[in-house]
């Protein structure tokens, strides 16, 4: 059986990491930066990497074709007139005709075009791969071990990514979701600093991701970062930041058509502005709006990873934290209630924390025993799981029960001290 040729344009796409539908929304997109019409089919690409010669490609498509690979159109397999050959020359060449010219002789610009000039080894979509999975793995460590031993991780992810992009060899393509891994990991070491307490850190960590999205100009993962610097600033007593950060993020999700579940978090997150600061009606619009969201959830399409959290549970939470700031605890327990009976059991961190502020509600409607009961059942299930945050809630609890003059109080104090001994949370 005849092997059938790879074409030169084949190859150049393929080195640049580029499926035949992707490379069609590349040259849209490169069209569009150079302020040119021009666009492409794929049936188009097809057959300029399928037929012998390949159909010339219009002007324009050339100027494109040309700006993506950073190679003459000869060189990828076009039988080219002479007037329309991209020459080598200095761009001050007093030629007649002035078209784009390359700094180098064409041939080694067909092999370094492609990857930068470096020494050191050369990444590749296996290894992106590879990275990702270890970027998105964790959310599965945060969520059910805690920010500590998922800090530790992102350590050995961030100076691998780091090295790789000031040391080795990559497509454009790849250096492009390299930086978008490293800005998606500044905000997983943003929300780990607003979990464990260190506020300055959270931020600065988030200006690095914010930054960086914005070089990879992507909107939904500057959302995600907003959505976090929220919370950070709401911490901070920042409250203008964090009403600006909501703002911004309402913004960029309608401009990248984000669904519904994008639009969910930030709802919450405006929630929990309005009622850090005791807009109560303000509060009860977010959370209108919220639910409103919710309910068409199930309709989109795609759902990134930092926002598959969301759910049912979060906006009951927000609820709850609303008549709690009203001073309303006893209509705050059954929304909390159902927050504790929803939330996902994947998420054993954000359910302890749940329980938490339940038995704390519980307590400030005087229901003392129940309150206890709920916290001892958290101390149960939550050994193994590493977060300052919870550590702070289930202290905070414990002063409030040590001004409860009663036998369950005294011993669920008790509990908690051998707990915090034993550095079980």
């Amino acid at each position: 059986m005849a092997v059938e040729a790879v074409s030169a344009l084949t190859r150049l796409r393929q080195a640049a990491g580029y499926a035949q539908e992707s490379f069609v929304k590349a040259f849209a997109k490169e069209a569009a930066r150079l302020g040119t019409d021009a666009s492409v089919s794929v049936r188009q690409l097809r057959r300029w990497e399928r037929e012998t010669p390949p159909p010339l490609p219009h002007p324009s498509q050339q100027m494109v074709l040309e700006a993506i690979f950073g190679v003459p159109l000869i060189e990828m397999g076009f039988d080219v007139p002479c007037h329309r050959v991209t020459v080598a020359a200095p761009i001050s060449d007093p030629e007649e005709v002035k078209r784009r010219t390359f700094v180098a002789d064409a041939g080694a610009l067909a092999v370094t075009a492609l990857v930068p000039a470096r020494s050191g080894p050369r990444i590749g979509v296996a290894d992106l791969g590879r990275l990702r999975t270890r970027l998105d793995g964790l959310y599965q460590t945060d969520h059910t071990a805690g920010s500590v031993p998922a800090m530790t991780q992102t350590r050995s992810i961030e100076e691998e990514i780091t090295g790789a992009l000031g040391a080795a060899s990559y497509t454009s393509r790849v250096g492009r979701e390299l930086q978008t891994m490293l800005a998606e990991l500044h905000g997983h070491r943003a929300w780990y600093g607003y979990d464990g307490g260190r506020i300055d850190e959270g931020r600065s960590a988030c200006m690095e991701a914010l930054a960086a999205a914005q070089l990879v100009d992507n909107p939904v993962l500057l959302v995600s970062v907003l959505e976090t610097l929220v919370l950070l600033a709401i911490k901070a007593e920042r409250t203008w930041e964090a009403a600006s950060a909501v703002e911004n993020a309402y913004r960029l999700a309608t401009r990248a058509g984000a669904g519904h579940t994008v639009h969910l978090v930030i709802a919450l997150r405006d929630a929990n502005v309005a009622t850090h600061t005791g807009d109560l009606s303000g509060a009860r619009r977010a959370l209108s709006r919220a639910v409103s969201h919710q309910g068409r959830a199930d309709t989109d399409a795609e759902v990134p990873n930092w926002a598959q959290f969301v759910g049912p549970f979060e906006v009951d939470y927000a609820t709850a934290d609303m008549y709690v700031r009203a001073e309303q605890p006893k209509r705050a327990v059954p929304f909390l209630r159902a927050a504790v009976r929803g939330i996902n059991g994947d998420l054993a961190r954000n359910s302890a924390s749940y329980r938490v502020k339940l038995a704390g509600v519980l307590l400030d409607a005087g229901e003392a025993d129940e309150a206890c009961a709920e916290m001892s059942a958290v101390l149960t299930a939550c050994g193994g799981i590493s977060s300052p945050r919870l550590l702070g809630k289930i202290r905070e609890f414990q002063r409030a029960a040590s001004k409860v003059d009663s036998a369950a109080a005294r011993e669920c104090g008790e509990r908690i001290r051998e707990t915090v001994r034993e550095g079980t949370t």
